[in-house]
């Protein structure tokens, strides 16, 4: 039901969220936050990386950073990447109400359709902030106008349901079906862990990384990575957070490149929205 192909036939999918190093949610965002961004150098070394690759990725686009800087986007796609929305503000969809959220899509689609002609289909929630119980109506609204794909359910306790499926899977709505891919998890005695992005990512041992990777292949289905700039710029600033949540934003990150680039060579990643085909109804 589930397999696509042969395990060395199954593709995995990395996926960037394109946003600064201030962008966390909850946190009040100064003036001079601004003036000390480091998105375009940071985005433009993770270009370089999959361009000496030969890897294509996703790129979900924050709009207030396409907008702020309109020559970023267009190098995504000129390098053959898929463009994608993560919203405009940064904004948890669950603070935001339906003509909120409608409108957090729609401006951030005509800045990027204005800057290179492509409109998204795909879109990911800023911290995994859909719920199919508290925003059911999101995606209505993402079907509606003209979504193929979202990547904002994380099976993880605390930040998502530990007990949701952990492979591409269609949600139907009253306009009919959207796939979802969800991010990388490892299976353990002590439930679902974030190894595909994240401090999980940047914390566990690489091995547990490549192990989740060939369960999915196991299985004919993509494992779905994802990256924030900042992971690959350690010398960036951080906001003065409480203990926890500034591990979770910003460390460690010294060996994220490296550990990257490793998976780029032993693995074959190609966008989502190639990768539609592999998402079935889960039975």
């Amino acid at each position: 039901m589930l397999n696509s192909g042969s395990p060395e036939s199954v593709c995995h999918s990395l996926t960037v969220d394109v946003e600064d190093w201030y962008h966390v949610c909850g946190a009040e965002i100064l003036p001079d936050y601004r003036r000390q961004s480091r998105v375009v150098a940071a985005t433009r070394s993770l270009l370089e990386l999959l361009r000496g690759q030969g890897s294509r990725a996703t790129f979900f686009m924050l709009g207030e950073v396409a907008d702020a800087f309109p020559e970023l986007a267009p190098a995504i796609v000129a390098d053959g990447h898929e463009l994608a929305s993560h919203g405009w503000s940064h904004r948890l969809v669950t603070g935001l109400t339906p003509a909120e959220f409608r409108s957090e899509l729609e401006r951030t689609a005509a800045v990027l359709k204005h800057q290179t002609g492509c409109t998204p289909l795909g879109f990911r929630a800023p911290r995994w902030s859909l719920d199919r119980r508290k925003t059911p109506w999101a995606f209505e609204i993402l079907k509606e106008l003209g979504y193929r794909y979202d990547s904002s359910l994380t099976p993880l306790a605390a930040i998502g349901d530990p007990n949701g499926p952990r492979v591409p899977h269609l949600i139907m709505t009253s306009q009919g079906s959207i796939c979802e891919f969800p991010p990388l998890v490892a299976q353990s005695l002590l439930g679902n862990l974030p190894v595909g992005g994240g401090w999980g990512f940047r914390a566990f041992p690489y091995g547990m990384i490549e192990r989740a990777l060939h369960s999915c292949q196991l299985a004919g289905v993509p494992g779905v990575l994802f990256v924030h700039p900042r992971e690959l710029d350690p010398d960036s600033p951080r906001l003065s957070l409480p203990l926890l949540r500034g591990f979770l934003a910003y460390g460690p990150r010294a060996g994220s490149e490296a550990r990257l680039k490793k998976l780029l060579t032993n693995h074959t990643f190609k966008p989502l929205v190639e990768l539609l085909e592999s998402c079935p109804p889960v039975s």
